[in-house]
């Protein structure tokens, strides 16, 4: 776990979505915790893949050197600054040395925005001010606080402390995790959580690895003791046409859902895949693993899920539906 310099615990985030209203019932406020095991050739987040602060770069909005040039100023490193700029004087990129890691100064000192922080330390009193000034909007819409992506479970002794915190304010609390994790750490989050959503992207372990960098085995295992404990849970599979949304997959995960955890699922959605965060994926100098892909069209993939739904609902008896935009029984 995180400290800050004082010793109070600090976990490390990059993104606060606020009136968020597709990860959890009611209106919420998502915490995106940065770090994750995964390596999702669709994800969306690059930026919360790496477990530790990062620098991304955006040409397009520096004022350049001759105009600005604060970046390069504040750089304590000067000659050996990491900072580069091209011919023009217009920020190319920040390629991050160890000194880096304790710094982070250029980020703060561009007034375009040239150079976004991802990954922010809180504690637990600092994201309770932010939660807390939200929580008319909870009571009003039954929603609370939601732990996402990267991957929560990664930073499992912060994520404990803010949730027993936010139930200690009587914030329902939602928990999203790929659930590639150990269960022990798993079963502390879970304590304090009242929801669950989790993801299974392939039944076939050999084909999940291809897709995500990891095997299936322990995330299935974890999503079996998630039903034993009794959490409420939602699934979700990311449909990615010519990678997971053949009948055969979907066939075999409903079939694990009705046969090993007895159809005790809230919901199962099916999301569509939409190519997004490629930008993201730009100013990290990280090439989209998806680059060359073309989706089909829109009217293309919606009768696909809603086939795929069709199947769910009548031969196994799911609570499936298209997306994430359908009230949860709860």
């Amino acid at each position: 776990m995180l400290y800050s310099s004082s010793g109070e615990p600090q976990g490390l985030i990059f993104n606060i979505q606020e009136y968020t209203i597709h990860d959890g019932p009611g209106i919420r406020t998502e915490l995106f915790f940065k770090g994750c095991p995964l390596s999702c050739i669709w994800c969306s987040n690059p930026e919360g893949i790496v477990a530790s602060a990062q620098l991304g770069v955006y040409p397009d909005k520096c004022l350049s050197l001759e105009k600005c040039g604060y970046c390069l100023k504040g750089c304590p490193l000067q000659g050996d600054s990491p900072i580069k700029h091209d011919q023009d004087g217009v920020l190319s990129a920040v390629n991050m040395v160890q000194a880096c890691k304790d710094c982070l100064k250029c980020a703060d000192l561009c007034p375009s925005r040239a150079i976004k922080l991802w990954g922010k330390r809180y504690t637990v009193p600092e994201l309770m001010k932010i939660i807390l000034s939200y929580r008319n909007f909870y009571l009003k819409s039954g929603g609370g606080v939601t732990l996402s992506c990267g991957e929560v479970m990664l930073q499992w002794e912060f994520a404990s402390l803010l949730l027993k915190e936010c139930q200690k304010n009587s914030i329902h609390t939602c928990v999203e995790s790929a659930l590639h994790c150990p269960p022990e750490h798993m079963e502390a989050v879970y304590e304090n959580t009242d929801l669950v959503i989790t993801d299974i992207k392939h039944m076939d372990s050999g084909k999940h690895k291809q897709l995500t960098g990891v095997g299936n085995e322990l995330i299935l295992k974890n999503i079996r003791r998630t039903v034993e404990l009794n959490k409420p849970l939602v699934i979700r599979t990311p449909v990615v046409a010519d990678h997971n949304n053949d009948e055969e997959n979907i066939r075999a995960i409903g079939a694990f859902l009705r046969d090993e955890l007895g159809g005790r699922i809230l919901q199962y959605q099916l999301l569509p895949y939409r190519k997004l965060g490629t930008e993201k994926y730009k100013t990290l100098g990280v090439p989209y693993p998806m680059g060359d892909f073309v989706p089909p069209e829109r009217q293309v993939w919606e009768a696909n899920i809603r086939e795929l739904v069709d199947i769910l609902r009548t031969e196994f008896g799911l609570p499936a539906v298209a997306g994430s935009n359908y009230k949860l029984p709860i």
